[in-house]
């Protein structure tokens, strides 16, 4: 059965054979690339890159937002994209802290490295808020 899309040697009109392989051919490199992140990365880290998406979803709608509607309150734009940068940076340094990988160049134990990411939040928001007004 010939679909509408596909000649019947299989050739895409639109993109041809070797569009067609490249597509796959990423396509496979993502499948391989999410089967090892999910058997291979602790638990641990995938909560801090589900955390870390979530900061960066923020940033992109707050950052969508100025451009569509504007800067009225400038401050607190600012403070708000300055707060999801800070808390994207914060979280990706717990992470390289807390990946097993870089054992050898962080001596620091998960606790601490929790304590420090809490820490500096804690120092990071009081700046946000102090620079709203």
């Amino acid at each position: 059965m010939v679909k509408e899309s596909q000649t019947p040697e299989g050739i895409n009109p639109i993109f041809g054979r070797r569009k067609m392989s490249q597509v796959g051919q990423v396509v496979g490199i993502l499948r391989k690339l999410n089967d090892e992140y999910q058997t291979s990365t602790p638990k641990k880290l995938k909560l801090i890159d589900a955390y870390l998406v979530y900061v960066l979803l923020t940033g992109v709608i707050q950052f969508a937002y100025c451009l569509l509607v504007g800067t009225f309150p400038f401050n607190s734009f600012l403070s708000g994209f300055i707060s999801t940068v800070g808390c994207f940076i914060l979280a990706a340094s717990l992470r390289i802290q807390l990946n097993k990988a870089n054992q050898s160049t962080f001596n620091v134990s998960p606790e601490r490295a929790f304590a420090d990411f809490v820490f500096a939040h804690v120092i990071l928001h009081l700046v946000v808020i102090n620079f709203i007004g």
